[in-house]
């Protein structure tokens, strides 16, 4: 049962929901202007680990047939059988069911929306089909997470959420460009849609460059807007050297660090931000 749990959790990278999470709650610091509720923050973290467990594995099942053929991917578990269809199915509706109760627990407003949140995460899985702005399409999936922490706390809209999901809508976007040019091939010859695929890898690095501008942008002008501290400045600081960091560890030419460029730095990026804000807030 444990193998088969371990199993389960490495085919949709649990651990890449430290991507989401801490922009979630850094949405949560700022709608409390400091430490949110203990009950809104664990129903925050139900929710958040609902939904994106949904998504994946939701994403495993339907990309079955592409992971099937290309090399990088062949090995996940529903590929090789180790993870059998009926067993991602039951994990995907579970994660459904439990991210709608941890919705309901938050406040109306949060339940009403969660099924518009749900439908964005899970519509990405078909972006690649038809379009190559599919990599701003995963932005906006994830970019839900701090207006979602903000709605989980004050239970209404506010313009400075949707500036930081604005900004991680183009982080995300930005390092999800780098991280397809693993499959420019595979989805050039497939007739799948991204932007290393449309317009190359040198210029899929350009657009990545120019959307992880954006991003910077965006997150500079919300500590200008929350009239946040030093600290959130700092963390902004040590992201900018994250964002560069990355250019200097890959290039167009040579792919072979990524994942430290993808999971490591990018990782790294949400943490220090979320620091940063929580800090600026509660010092």
């Amino acid at each position: 049962m444990w193998r088969k749990i371990r199993i389960l959790l490495e085919m949709i990278k649990f651990e890449h929901t430290i991507f989401a999470l801490p922009f979630a709650y850094t949405g949560a610091f700022l709608a409390a202007r400091g430490w949110p509720p203990l009950r809104e923050a664990l129903l925050i973290l139900g929710a958040m680990v609902g939904a994106r467990t949904a998504a994946m594995t939701f994403n495993r099942i339907v990309d079955l047939p592409f992971d099937a053929e290309n090399p990088r991917t062949r090995n996940r578990p529903l590929v090789t059988g180790e993870v059998k269809l009926r067993d991602a199915w039951l994990m995907f509706i579970i994660s459904v069911v439990f991210f709608f109760l941890c919705a309901k627990g938050l406040n109306p407003l949060a339940f009403k929306l969660s099924p518009i949140a749900l439908l964005v995460t899970l519509a990405y899985s078909y972006t690649k089909r038809f379009t190559w702005l599919c990599h701003v399409f995963l932005g906006l999936a994830i970019g839900l997470a701090p207006l979602a922490g903000w709605v989980a706390i004050q239970g209404s809209f506010d313009r400075l959420p949707v500036f930081l999901s604005l900004g991680v809508v183009f982080w995300v976007a930005g390092f999800d460009i780098l991280y397809a040019c693993l499959d420019e091939e595979y989805d050039r010859r497939r007739g799948l849609y991204s932007i290393p695929a449309k317009f190359g890898r040198r210029r899929a690095f350009a657009i990545s460059a120019f959307f992880h501008t954006l991003a910077f942008l965006l997150f500079l002008f919300v500590g200008i807007l929350a009239k946040l501290s030093w600290f959130y400045y700092l963390g902004l600081l040590i992201t900018l050297i994250l964002f560069v960091a990355q250019r200097v560890v890959i290039s167009p030419d040579d792919l072979s660090r990524l994942d430290l460029s993808f999971f490591t730095f990018n990782g790294a990026i949400s943490v220090v931000l979320f620091l940063g804000t929580a800090f600026a807030l509660c010092f």
